[in-house]
Parts: structure tokens; C-alpha cells; sequence
């Protein structure tokens, strides 16, 4: 699935659920007696209230820890990782800047930040505030392994440059890989397991907070899908978050090291373009270079080779290939299918890290 970079949610309506207990009658005709409360009978329905009252105690507790951020003469949004001023947000965000300018959601004070490393890869980068301010509130990040599918879930960022902005959503599903376009400022990573919510991405939510209803934050707010019809605009209602683990993953190693030690991504070792046929129909990757003492290399594809299958997934395009190296990891043992002076070979091979 491509998809554009950007960021936010759209609203959705909860709905209650009420239950009508009629009385009933003996077989006698005489009045049936009141049976006596069970553990079965069904919990009262939450209010609207109870509800209202749950976003206010999130947005209380969140909002401080999600930042605007400039860059240049963009705006994004970014999440505050500790409470020594390091901010987590997106690689498209900081793009080639080195420094930045940040407001917290509570004060108008212009605070300016350094970037201590970008890795567009995952669409993830790791900046760090000069002068940490009183009372700086890091966020607490829950486990994506956990996020379910109808969850209600708050978008925290600022989109369009609206700071400090809150919206709501739901999860609508889990477990996606989804390629980033190259153009406007795009990485063109592709990310797995990507949270998909009902979000209308809008920007300036990128590198923001996606917030469930304990406080804890599932995701950053990254890319919205792209609609043809629309002129390639966003389409409405598909948002996509980097998942919680991920980021806690890539964070931890840029604030530990200055930079990302270990991605936990497969490689085949290949520089590869997407080959077309005579209708101009993508139909496998070519070969550019073989990384020497990479998975390729160790298998014995060469340059030239045009990799159609990997596993059981058609391979037709680059992308095609980064999405299906996405869901492995490194010293999987796989297949790749190619073919050859106009032969067809398999050959088995033991993935790499990126």
C-alpha cells in the first residue's frame, strides 16, 4: 500500500447499549417472584459522562507531553521520551535540519533543540532540547502488542499548525505494512506492523502522540492513504501510526549510542529497481549490486539477476520486495526465486540486517 506522510483523527461517535427486563408470570397465573440479583446480570451501561470524563483525564495527562515542533519553515509535532529533554518524532519531520524550534503544550516560551540522530528508515528520529524547563512531562509509551481493534484512541499534535490539538478515533486495524512515498519530504520507508486508525492524517500531526484511553501512548501519528480518486489526496478515515514498540526500540539505541545499532530488519544485500515488460508492467526487481558477505551475495545472485519471488510472496516491484523483507527478520532462513539468462532458479537464503 503507498501511502503520503502527514498526520491526524477523525471523530467517532460511541455508541450505548441499554437492556429491557420484563416481568413475567407462573404458570399459575399468580405473579412470578423477583428472583435475587446473580453475578450474570449485565453491568450498567457507561454514560456519556463517564466517558467525557475519561478524555478530559487523558488529555490532562498527555497533552503536556506532546510538542510543536519547526523545522525550517515546516511544522510537525513530537512526544516527550524522558525527562532529559530527548523528544521523539519523524525523520520527515527534522528532515535535513539540525536545529529546531519547540513549544510545549502549557507555555508560549520558544524553546530551541538539537537533532542527536535521524533514521528514515522506520521514519523515526531522536532530538534533544538544549535547556530542559521546569516541569518537563515525559510520556509514558504502552505495548502496541496489546492495541485491539475498536479501541478509542486520542490523536494529540498540531495539524495545520493548530497546537496542542486534540482529536479521536478508534483502532481499525492492526499489523499493517505500509510503504512511504519519496516525494513532498516522504523517507520512503516501509514500515510494518503500523497501527491503522480511523484518523484523518492532516498535517502537522506527524511525529505526534496516538493516545489510548489509560494514558499511555500506542503510536506516532506518520502516514495517510492515498485515494487515486481524489487526486491523490488523503484519503478520509485511513491513518497510520508507527507502533509504540518500534519507537521504543529505535529511541532507546539513538539516546544509548547516538545512532541505530540494530534495526531487527531483514536485508537480502542488494541494491535492486523495478523492471517492466513490453506493456510496461512491473515484473520483478534487477539486481544493481550485490552487498559483499550479505545474504545475496552468500546465496549467489549476481548482477543482473531479477528477483521474482521471496518465501511465498510475488515480488514485482522494489517496494513489493521491502514490504515482504518487512514481516521477516534477520537469520530467517527463506527462498528466493530469480531468473537468469532466461532461466528460472530458487535458491535458499539466510536474510541479513539492515
Amino acid at each position: 500500500m503507498d501511502a503520503t506522510r502527514a498526520r491526524t483523527v477523525r471523530r467517532c461517535v460511541p455508541f450505548l447499549l441499554w437492556c429491557l427486563v420484563l416481568p413475567g408470570c407462573t404458570g399459575s397465573g399468580q405473579p412470578a417472584r423477583a428472583k435475587s440479583p446473580t453475578s450474570t446480570q449485565a453491568p450498567s451501561p457507561r454514560t456519556a459522562n463517564d466517558l467525557q470524563s475519561d478524555y478530559q483525564r487523558v488529555i490532562k495527562n498527555v497533552l503536556p507531553s506532546v510538542v510543536q515542533i519547526q523545522a525550517g519553515g515546516a511544522l510537525g509535532s513530537g512526544v516527550v521520551y524522558d525527562d532529559k529533554g530527548h523528544i521523539v518524532t519523524n525523520a520527515h519531520v527534522v528532515g535535513s535540519g539540525k536545529k529546531f524550534k519547540v513549544t510545549t503544550a502549557n507555555s508560549q516560551e520558544v524553546l530551541t533543540a538539537g537533532l542527536v540522530f535521524s533514521y528514515p528508515q522506520q521514519d523515526l528520529a531522536v532530538i534533544r532540547l538544549d535547556r530542559t524547563p521546569q516541569g518537563l512531562r515525559p510520556a509514558v509509551f504502552g505495548d502496541s502488542g496489546k492495541v485491539e481493534v475498536g479501541q478509542i484512541v486520542l490523536a494529540m499534535g498540531s495539524p495545520l499548525g493548530l497546537s496542542s490539538s486534540v482529536t479521536e478515533g478508534i483502532v481499525s486495524a492492526t499489523g499493517r505494512t505500509v510503504s512511504e512515498g519519496n516525494s513532498e519530504g516522504g523517507t520512503g520507508a516501509t514500515i510494518a506492523n503500523m497501527v491503522q486508525t480511523s484518523a484523518d492524517i492532516n498535517p502537522g500531526n506527524s511525529g505526534g502522540a496516538l493516545v489510548d484511553l489509560n494514558g499511555q501512548v500506542i503510536g506516532i501519528p506518520t502516514l495517510a492513504a492515498v485515494d487515486p480518486e481524489l487526486g491523490n489526496g488523503a484519503a478520509p478515515g485511513i491513518g497510520f501510526a508507527i507502533p509504540a514498540s518500534l519507537v521504543r526500540t529505535i529511541a532507546d539505541q539513538i539516546i544509548k549510542t547516538g545512532r541505530v545499532t540494530g534495526s531487527g530488519r531483514a536485508a537480502l544485500g542488494i541494491t535492486g529497481r523495478t523492471v517492466v515488460n513490453g506493456a510496461y508492467q512491473p515484473v520483478g526487481v534487477a539486481v544493481v549490486e550485490v552487498v559483499r558477505g550479505g545474504a545475496a551475495d552468500h546465496a549467489g545472485l549476481k548482477t543482473g539477476d531479477v528477483i521474482t519471488k521471496l518465501g511465498g510472496q510475488d515480488i514485482t516491484t522494489i517496494t513489493s520486495l521491502a514490504e515482504a523483507l518487512a514481516g521477516d527478520k534477520p537469520g530467517q532462513r527463506t527462498t528466493v526465486t530469480y531468473t537468469r539468462s532466461g532461466g528460472r532458479r530458487t535458491v535458499d537464503v539466510t536474510l541479513g540486517e539492515q
